[in-house]
């Protein structure tokens, strides 16, 4: 019987693909479950459909997030610690800061876990860190840091 699946079923395929699987697996389990509908012409067209919307999807997010990496790398974000005698700083600045600023004074929003190889900052002066926007977008966040 072959089936064309609606969710990724684990060790028969991902969602959209067009699958044999015996009769009573089909019926019984995936069917029922409503995790596969049996393929036709209808179930086809609905699958290319479905494959097509996500296609045009994709493009509108990464031209999205083109447009967001412009407006981000503009920025130049100012944090200020205190610091003692040779420089050293007391703390550091983490992603979860940077993230706050960013939603806070320029309404940007951006998940702390797609920084890339991030790490808590704690010297003073300018430092770049690098965010993964959309899948092959990365922006370039400049940040400072100044003694109080």
């Amino acid at each position: 019987m072959k089936v064309v699946l609606l969710e990724d079923v684990r060790k028969v395929g991902k969602k959209g693909d067009v699958v044999t699987v015996s009769d009573g697996y089909g019926q019984n389990f995936l069917i029922k479950n409503k995790l596969a509908v049996k393929e036709t012409p209808a179930s086809k067209k609905i699958l290319e459909q479905q494959k097509e919307e996500a296609r045009l999807q994709d493009i509108e997010n990464k031209k999205n997030a083109e447009a967001l990496k412009e407006k981000i790398e503009g920025i130049t974000l100012e944090f200020v610690l205190k610091s003692g005698k040779d420089g050293k700083t007391f703390g550091s600045v983490s992603t979860k800061h940077i993230v706050e600023q960013l939603r806070e004074k320029y309404d940007i929003r951006v998940d702390k876990r797609k920084f890339i190889n991030a790490h808590p900052i704690g010297a003073l002066g300018y430092s770049n860190l690098k965010v993964e926007l959309y899948k092959g977008v990365i922006a370039t966040i400049r940040v400072h840091l100044s003694e109080k």
